[in-house]
């Protein structure tokens, strides 16, 4: 991407928020920040991908000191622009590497923040750069979907997510090397407009295994942010890792 903010600059900042309306909503939003209250307890918060401020914003309000790494200037002057925005101190840069002064309670990743990480080396520098912000005892928190798979048959490596007469969703996978991408076509005023944005998807097994090599244990996992159980049937997961003392 020649754009320096990466897949999220100006076009897809400036409606945002309206078209994630859905995760904006109190019954979504409340039950993560309560987990993550609770986590951060009188300690500093680090989210990874503080985007447009859909968390960390809740979480200030509740007396958590909340810091922010991402590298979309486009996103970050839209959390800027939002009452309480200019008290949340955000570092510029990828969250796989880039560090944020002192140390934190709990750093986490939200609303499958960890696949915008394209290659599993970055998603493994993206574990040791958190544990290397956590304090002794803290925590790491990933909120992220798991593929559908289920929905490809045989030869087929499309998921469709909507469509209509002007649109269309759909996710493209390639099972062999874990990679998928999200792909949007839009018809406006006659003209087709198109957006693709890769992912990376994982699995909780790697997952736990990427926070062993940095130094993590797993606390929980739960199939949302209301701690209901993780089974075979879930569609994506919460997952606590705890760094050891």
């Amino acid at each position: 991407m020649d754009d320096p903010d990466g897949y999220f600059g100006e076009r897809v900042a400036a409606t945002y928020d309206e078209s994630s309306a859905e995760m904006f909503e109190p019954d979504v939003v409340e039950p993560a920040v309560d987990v993550l209250a609770e986590l951060a307890g009188d300690g500093r918060a680090l989210e990874l991908g503080i985007g447009t401020g859909r968390i960390a914003l809740p979480l200030a309000r509740r007396g958590v000191v909340v810091h922010g790494i991402d590298l979309s200037h486009a996103m970050v002057a839209r959390l800027r622009a939002k009452p309480g925005g200019d008290a949340i101190g955000v570092t510029i840069g990828d969250f796989a590497t880039t560090r944020a002064d002192g140390t934190f309670s709990v750093v986490y990743l939200v609303f499958n923040t960890i696949m915008n990480l394209t290659t599993q080396a970055e998603q493994v520098a993206c574990f040791g750069n958190a544990a290397a912000q956590l304090e002794p005892g803290g925590c790491l928190v990933i909120e992220v979907a798991l593929p559908d798979l289920r929905r490809l048959p045989p030869g087929q490596n499309v998921v469709p997510l909507h469509t209509s007469s002007t649109s269309w969703a759909f996710d493209l996978y390639d099972v062999a090397t874990q990679t998928m991408s999200s792909n949007y076509v839009e018809v406006i005023d006659g003209r087709g407009e198109y957006r693709s944005i890769p992912f990376r998807y994982v699995w909780p097994a790697e997952l736990d295994l990427m926070a062993r090599l940095r130094g993590l244990r797993l606390r929980a996992r739960w199939a949302g942010w209301t701690r209901e159980p993780f089974t075979s049937e879930s569609r994506g997961h919460v997952s606590i890792w705890e760094k050891v003392e």
